[in-house]
């Protein structure tokens, strides 16, 4: 498995499946986040921080964006070990969003307001991995579920 981290998706056939409507329901975004060193903004300013920090700025905004479109912040954690498995490098943060469905989270990446704030994400990420997940359908309630729902407006 050949596994490529990128900061803005750059495969047509990926955008275009983006659009799409998606999965009937919330969707989780598990993002596995990778820092730069030393933040790089595009525009050249002068950035006395570590990408770490650059993101941080991001993560708060999007935090207070996320419920615009229906969404929150669930989890943000670093990474500490690697139990299974192998890579290269290990991924420095896995943070998860929820949005009430695909095209909420796509309004969000196209509002103007998350142009605005993706300065600091594009300059704080070395890479990304999003990968969209979905609660299984079960005849069975989920418990994680019912505590998401029951604790709207809540946060991360």
């Amino acid at each position: 498995m050949e596994v490529v981290n990128e900061v803005f998706p750059t495969d047509p056939a990926r955008l275009q499946a983006m659009i799409e409507k998606g999965p009937d329901g919330p969707i989780f975004m598990v993002n596995l986040l990778k820092f730069k060193d030393k933040a790089e903004y595009e525009d050249g300013r002068d950035a006395d921080m570590s990408g770490r920090d650059a993101y941080m700025i991001y993560g708060r905004a999007v935090s207070a964006l996320l419920p615009k479109f229906g969404g929150r912040g669930i989890f943000a954690a670093d990474v500490t070990f690697l139990a299974l498995g192998q890579v290269e490098e290990l991924w420095d943060e896995v943070a998860i969003a929820m949005y009430p469905d695909r095209g909420s989270m796509v309004r969000m990446s196209l509002s103007e307001e998350w142009r605005e704030i993706s300065v600091h994400r594009a300059a704080g990420l070395k890479g990304q991995l999003n990968i969209e997940t979905v609660l299984p359908k079960t005849e069975t309630p989920s418990p994680f579920l019912e505590m998401i729902l029951k604790s709207e407006g809540g946060g991360q």
